[in-house]
């Protein structure tokens, strides 16, 4: 069915809907380019009472089985500065604009703070609801605000940061995926910002490229060619990107591995009391690293990375997750979760 500003789809293929390469089918696929469209949309009698699941660039879903529910994309690719200060401006992004795109945008008109994020996939409406992060950046640090429509309350909102709980790749949109859907961003870019160098090669990477005096748009570019030379491209080696989150750990914990793993990475987590600790080097040690079973497997270049072959299945890629998480569970006594929202399964 179609009628302006939305379309609805009926036995959609995924497939190439996720970056995994799972295949998978979709009952419904809703399809909204005008979200003041959004409210009528929701209420055609297909829709309106039925499960609903928000699909972005599908980087940051596991696909266990066919959803058995409608699929939502917003695809409002709009992108402008509403707001022009002698120091910021504020951007706003529809949901569906790609974030990478949204990324070097903000660049080419001379805004600074989103360098540390380039190359990150999905689109601008799921950077919220993750808090996507990178080389010492995160979404959470820029978002002005989150335009969303509320499924409780049947209203358009707009979120402030202090409405949105944003922690480590978690926030209020990931906490209530079944209420929040998010039509638009907004961001607080500066003109000029202290550049973030220090962190996981960068400074090596803009000496090797002949950088001696960097801009944001050099830091970008150190990222871009750090991530294509450690993460694989989903278009070639379906993945994800990073599949697990590091884990927090308390103080105590992580001084107690440290003196059995004298090498083991440890990172400030935020509080005094906690520690944050490698998920990558954990299941390295483990032994994962390369690993494959069938057409699933572990990236040979970074083990935090899960890999469909080809023909893997999103239920063999959540076995092997397991599997993965068991055995730093019982090396290291350290619990791991997935970053991806796992559909049709619970981790």
């Amino acid at each position: 069915m179609s009628t302006p500003g939305w379309q609805l789809h009926h036995d959609v293929a995924l497939q190439s809907m996720n970056t995994f390469g799972v295949a998978a089918t979709a009952p419904r696929l809703l399809r909204v380019h005008d979200s003041q469209a959004l409210p009528a949309a929701l209420a055609h009698p297909e829709v309106a009472g039925q499960p609903l699941i928000t699909l972005g660039g599908g980087s940051n879903l596991l696909l266990v089985s066919d959803p058995q529910a409608t699929l939502l994309v917003i695809d409002d690719t709009s992108v402008a500065i509403i707001e022009h200060r002698a120091d910021h401006a504020i951007v706003r992004a529809g949901a569906g604009m790609g974030w990478h795109p949204l990324v070097m945008w903000t660049l080419d008109h001379g805004l600074s703070g989103l360098e540390n994020l380039a190359l990150i996939p999905g689109t601008a409406g799921a950077a919220p609801i993750q808090n996507i992060g990178a080389y010492g950046a995160q979404a959470g640090d820029f978002i002005h605000a989150v335009e969303a429509w509320d499924r409780h309350s049947g209203q358009f909102q707009r979120l402030l940061p202090e409405d949105c709980a944003f922690g480590y790749r978690d926030s209020v949109f990931k906490q209530q995926p079944d209420r929040w859907i998010i039509t638009a961003i907004e961001l607080r870019l500066p003109l000029l910002s202290e550049l973030r160098t220090g962190y996981a090669g960068i400074e090596e990477q803009m000496r090797a490229d002949g950088v001696t005096l960097p801009s944001a748009r050099d830091v970008a570019n150190a990222v871009i060619a750090i991530r294509q030379r450690k993460l694989p491209d989903p278009a070639r080696l379906g993945n994800a990107g990073s599949f697990f989150k590091n884990p927090i750990v308390s103080a105590e914990q992580a001084q107690a591995l440290l003196q059995q793993w004298p090498q083991m990475p440890v990172f400030p987590a935020g509080q005094p009391e906690k520690r944050k600790l490698s998920a990558g080097w954990l299941i390295e040690q483990a032994g994962w690293k390369g690993y494959r079973e069938g057409d699933a497997g572990v990236s040979p270049d970074h083990a935090l990375v899960l890999v469909n072959h080809g023909q893997a299945t999103g239920a063999q890629l959540l076995a092997l997750a397991r599997e993965i998480a068991a055995s730093v569970q019982q090396r290291f006594g350290v619990a791991i979760e997935p970053e991806p929202r796992l559909i049709g399964a619970q981790w």
